[in-house]
């Protein structure tokens, strides 16, 4: 391996994520790349992620790999490590972002698109965290950052395959988070939004009749990669961003049938769109590089 300091002498740290192309994890790439980090980006869309590259490489970053990787496959996701060990002898940080959205009823959504999401949501965090995990036990060290979301403590209709898969993935996160104990150097962190401003929810398929919209109070994509970055050097075992999260959470933990009574309502004021939508799979089968940005087109109250 080269020398992995920067120019000032300071080691630069080597962090891979995944879901780069788009929202949160293109935010977080862009704060790393401004501390001279070393980038190992993963996404599905190989011409964004060189677009991705670029605005890292402007911004400081001390190296960037960029490697196209569905994130469900799991000899893809080996791949992806092998090649990030091989540039860079190892990583010092991990921070998961990956993961698509479909709306509709658990019955008209398709199988397929169900499942797939499935295996990116789900799989695919079972994956990058298998991954992670070993590459760090043979270091003796590491941090793994794994996007969750307050849709993983609590749910909401017409949302099933994102809801099922959070839940399942925080469940993941919480064993290797005990298990962890023993590796005292391996640290794992989860990071739950609430509504983040990405495009996320115009990439999402749709089987509802609506496109889905981010529920107000929104924060930004950069105000969540703040936390990731941070939780590299202070691992939590659990950082809310959206300052109603508590609040959702102890409404379903401890008021169920009253949570019951109003998610549906205020789903459709405030989490569907207006305007009526063709059933179709969104970015979950395939990717769509033109609506991958930072930012999606809503405005955000935090950050």
């Amino acid at each position: 391996m080269g020398d992995p300091r920067n120019g000032a002498g300071e080691r630069a740290r080597r962090v891979l994520i995944t879901g780069a192309s788009s929202g949160v994890g293109r935010a977080t790439a862009h704060r790393l790349a401004g501390e001279g980090a070393r980038l190992v980006l993963a996404s599905r869309s190989q011409d964004v992620l060189e677009e991705v590259a670029d605005e890292c490489r402007a911004r400081g970053a001390r190296d960037v790999l960029v490697c196209a990787t569905d994130v469900g496959e799991r000899e893809a996701v080996e791949r992806l490590f092998a090649e990030a060990e091989s540039r860079y002898g190892g990583l010092d940080a991990v921070i998961h972002s990956a993961a698509v959205v479909a709306y509709g009823r658990f019955q008209d959504v398709p199988a397929e698109v169900f499942d797939r999401a499935v295996r990116t949501n789900f799989i695919g965090t079972a994956n990058v965290a298998r991954c992670a995990l070993l590459m760090f036990d043979r270091a003796g060290g590491g941090s793994l950052v794994l996007v969750g979301s307050v849709l993983g403590k609590i749910v909401t209709p017409l949302m099933s395959s994102y809801c099922a898969t959070k839940w399942g993935a925080y469940g993941l996160a919480r064993v290797l988070q005990i298990e962890a104990r023993t590796s005292p150097d391996v640290h794992v962190s989860v990071v739950s939004p609430g509504s983040v401003n990405t495009p996320i929810y115009d990439q999402a398929a749709s089987y509802s009749g609506h496109g889905g919209t981010p529920p107000p109070p929104i924060v930004s994509a950069d105000r969540v990669a703040a936390r990731c970055v941070d939780a590299i050097d202070r691992p939590r075992r659990d950082r809310n961003v959206g300052i109603f999260n508590a609040v959702m959470v102890a409404g379903y933990r401890l008021a169920p049938p009253l949570f019951d009574r109003m998610v549906s309502p205020l789903l459709t004021t405030f989490g569907l769109g207006r305007a009526e939508v063709a059933p179709n799979p969104g970015n979950v089968l395939v990717p769509n590089a033109d609506g991958e940005a930072v930012a999606g087109r809503w405005p955000h109250f935090w950050g």
